[in-house]
């Protein structure tokens, strides 16, 4: 019953998130962006699976196995500075919410909000681009940038902004007070600071619970992403892409994906968290974090 205890504090003495302060806005952008880079690349696949299977054409008609790192490149140019705007926001708002709100969950739960809508100022864009061709509706990213770029930046490049935020705000409502909550108490628990590696179970808990209860506003952003089912009727406003989706295939509709959806956050957010943390403390200890 000891072995667990007695060996994460065995290891956290060769690799501890020390008693540092919180992270600074440079460590924030550097730290987001190497742990966004990270998962967004490395799971990838699961991705492709995920948005093939929320398509309204069927996942074998949307591309089936082939060709799983479609949209790859502008995935990976979006990643980092997404995840660097999301962590830069998030450390800087506690800070200044802090004072007024405490360091509760509200303070959790309104930075993570924060910085939900100024990351998805980078990650729709990129977002429209990466799941166009995953669907396998174009073939190379000039060729999806051009028609997408068709539209207007707003009604092309921005498609789905809305409903994007509404899918990642009640999904960091849901993670960060999780996330912020475990690590609090599992550092109770064994009397001292969390390794990365802890920090990064937290999170990979939190994000799999907040991933399942919001995987049918995710189906709900692919189709409106995507832009039109398979009889070629647009897809408009999220309420009625919703009652749309829930009319093909009932609940069971509005839950596609939800598998890969599940496995690629729970296990990206293992990497996720642990490449955030471990970056944060290397930074730290390194004296650049001004």
């Amino acid at each position: 019953q000891a072995f667990f205890p007695s060996f994460f504090r065995k290891l956290r003495s060769f690799c501890p998130m020390s008693d540092r302060a919180p992270p600074t806005f440079l460590c924030s952008l550097v730290s987001g962006a190497v742990a966004g880079f990270g998962v967004d690349v490395s799971l990838f696949p699961l991705d492709t699976l995920k948005t093939r299977m929320q398509a309204s054409q069927g996942f074998f008609k949307a591309g089936g196995f082939k060709g799983i790192y479609n949209g790859l490149g502008s995935a990976a140019l979006g990643s980092a500075p997404g995840a660097a705007m999301f962590f830069s926001t998030y450390e800087s708002s506690k800070k200044a919410l802090n004072p007024v709100l405490g360091s509760g969950p509200a303070t959790h739960v309104a930075a993570a909000s924060a910085g939900e809508v100024m990351a998805c100022l980078i990650r729709v864009p990129t977002e429209n681009i990466k799941q166009k061709m995953q669907a396998g509706l174009y073939k190379t990213t000039s060729e999806t940038f051009k028609a997408v770029m068709e539209e207007g930046v707003v009604k092309g490049m921005y498609k789905g902004y809305s409903t994007t935020v509404l899918r990642d705000v009640p999904f960091a409502f849901i993670q960060f007070p999780i996330y912020e909550a475990l690590k609090k108490t599992w550092a109770h628990r064994q009397g001292g600071d969390l390794m990365p590696i802890q920090g990064a179970l937290c999170g990979s808990f939190a994000g799999a619970i907040a991933a399942a209860i919001t995987c049918p506003l995710d189906v709900a952003k692919t189709r409106l992403m995507l832009g039109k089912d398979a009889q070629g009727v647009p897809y408009t406003t999220l309420g009625s892409t919703l009652k749309r989706v829930h009319a093909e295939g009932g609940v069971s509709s509005l839950f596609a994906g939800l598998g890969p959806r599940v496995m690629w956050i729970s296990i990206g957010g293992l990497v996720f968290f642990g490449l955030y943390e471990q970056s944060s403390a290397l930074i730290s200890e390194s004296g650049f974090n001004v």
